[in-house]
């Protein structure tokens, strides 16, 4: 089973605004995902769930299905992502939720390659 190792954390608030700033957003029906480009490395994830969410179950919950996808999906690429749930993320069946963060990362890499 694939692994969400410290390293592949996003932890320090100037890396999430660094990515705020410098990455490219893209957003759908469940998620915000903002990607950038890293020199080396891994992959790094970041979840940022605010209050706006819900209660600290419903925020946990959503961090733990975004981790989920990101330990299934994880881009071989050298990328930092930082994903903001969106409440309607809690209602959704999984399989919707996959298709969206799949769908989101693709779009994010190809601007990457381009």
């Amino acid at each position: 089973m694939p692994s969400f190792r410290p390293a592949e954390h996003v932890r320090k608030r100037a890396d999430f605004e660094l990515i705020y700033k410098t990455g490219t957003k893209r957003s759908g029906r469940l998620m915000t995902m903002f990607t950038r480009e890293r020199d080396q490395g891994h992959a790094r994830l970041g979840i940022a769930a605010t209050r706006k969410m819900g209660a600290a179950v419903e925020r946990n919950r959503a961090k733990r299905v975004v981790r989920e996808l990101f330990r299934h999906h994880k881009p071989s690429a050298p990328l930092d992502i930082v994903v903001v749930p969106r409440r309607e993320l809690l209602d959704a069946p999984f399989e919707r939720i996959e298709a969206e963060f799949r769908a989101l990362l693709e779009r994010s890499q190809k601007r990457v390659h381009a």
